[in-house]
């Protein structure tokens, strides 16, 4: 029985306290092969904040689903330059934009 009620409360504030998520999309230059894909994925996994992360190596881009407590725009682009590669273009979607090209 406690264990219905802590889900029913768990569920209730997760409906009453919605998390606002965002999506930030970087076009990189750079990226050539799957390790490059691969280490922006663990790079960006790794960073508390984002929720989600999708690489592309066809259209060089990183797709970043992040929460109220995201990286700001300036750790992210250096975060893709430690990683080697250099971002473009920075281009932070609303959620209802991200939600008609997911």
């Amino acid at each position: 029985m406690k264990q219905i009620l802590l889900l029913a409360l768990v569920v209730i504030l997760s409906l009453a306290f919605p998390i606002h998520a965002k999506t930030i999309e970087v076009d990189v230059h750079g990226m050539t092969c799957a390790l490059c894909v691969d280490t922006l994925n663990r790079k960006f996994n790794k960073m508390q904040g984002v929720l989600g992360v999708k690489v592309s190596m066809k259209v060089k881009k990183v797709q970043l689903e992040v929460d109220s407590s995201a990286p700001s725009l300036e750790v992210i682009k250096q975060t893709i330059l430690d990683a080697g590669f250099t971002p473009t273009k920075i281009t932070v979607l609303t959620d209802e934009v991200s939600k008609i090209q997911g």
